[in-house]
């Protein structure tokens, strides 16, 4: 059933006031902060991956502000431990009639978005108590199952550049992650009014967020999320997504393509880019638009490919070219 004119109206009001309310803290990167609204709007999580002072920290935390909804921030380092994250299971002494018992305390994932800060640095074993967390959206504690408060989403940032002191993010937990979003460094211009934006009457280095106020609070979010499901797909554009997935396995220069999950990011992406358009109905161009965010952590490059110095994002584009795109 197609989403009244109305209703895409309403929710394309709320997302422009959104993205504006957010962009009184950023200075350009609009390309940036809309993978950051479509990952919202299909409940995903993001990996934002840039070097320092790019602003990755300032996007998170300025969307966060936006939305009136619960947040938590945890610095990634080499000594953080699970219970760190998920929280630990303590003995309560006085307990119920002064009987000992065992009691919950919940770490920091049981919020509604979750920045997670040069992720990189935490070991595989801390990274790994993200898994469940991310997938399930619950917590195993003790043998007991705690869902987490819903909407639910992880922003982490990654620095590519420092090496010392980091840890690869294993295959299965990027693969949880809805985007990768890559931060480049601003035209001459930007930088410029970047510059003029953090230091006009400011003390320090402090973010510039004091301008950011909430205007979507948790009911609305999850409101927008559900009208997302109700964008239409038709049967070939899914066809479309999955065999663009597919052209990744075997290509030359990769030498692990993408799985299945990808495809289903794919039309999840394209559901969510067709809302922020005022569209309820899925494009291919929906689709091929979000090739690069979805699937560049997904595959893997070949050890020639990397010794010719060749880069993911244009072999992928190249694959997505060839690709012949449905006419709807």
């Amino acid at each position: 059933m197609p989403i009244a004119p109305d209703d895409l109206a309403t929710a394309r009001q709320q997302l422009d006031t959104l993205r504006a309310e957010v962009g009184k803290a950023l200075v350009g990167q609009r390309e940036v902060l809309d993978q950051l609204l479509v990952a919202l709007l299909a409940s995903g999580h993001v990996l934002i991956e840039g070097v320092p002072g790019l602003g990755k920290t300032l996007m998170a935390r300025a969307l966060a502000q936006a939305l009136a909804i619960k947040q938590a921030r945890i610095q990634f380092t080499p000594d953080l431990m699970p219970g760190d994250i998920i929280g630990h299971v303590v003995l309560d002494p006085a307990g119920n009639q002064g009987v000992g018992s065992l009691r919950v305390r919940p770490g920091p994932v049981f919020t509604n978005l979750l920045v997670a800060d040069e992720i990189n640095r935490a070991p595989a074993k801390t990274q790994s108590a993200l898994l469940e967390v991310m997938q399930e959206g619950q917590v195993t504690l003790e043998g007991r199952t705690l869902a987490l408060p819903q909407p639910f989403l992880v922003m982490a940032t990654q620095n590519p550049l420092d090496t010392e002191g980091t840890y690869a993010l294993p295959e299965a937990q990027l693969d949880r992650f809805l985007f990768k979003i890559t931060i480049d460094y601003p035209g001459a211009d930007e930088e410029t009014a970047v510059v003029r934006h953090a230091t006009t009457e400011r003390i320090g280095d402090k973010l510039p967020l004091e301008a950011v106020q909430p205007v979507m609070d948790g009911a609305a979010l999850q409101a927008l999320q559900r009208r997302v499901v109700e964008v239409r797909v038709d049967e070939r554009v899914s066809d479309y997504a999955v065999r663009i997935v597919r052209a990744t396995r075997g290509a030359q220069g990769l030498a692990i393509g993408a799985g299945t999950r990808a495809a289903i990011a794919l039309v999840r992406a394209g559901r969510a880019a067709a809302l922020l358009a005022g569209r309820d109905f899925v494009t291919p161009d929906d689709v091929k638009a979000w090739v690069l965010p979805t699937l560049r952590h997904r595959v893997w490059l070949s050890p020639d490919a990397q010794l010719e110095g060749r880069r993911i994002d244009p072999l992928l584009s190249r694959l997505a070219d060839a690709v012949d795109a449905p006419r709807l």
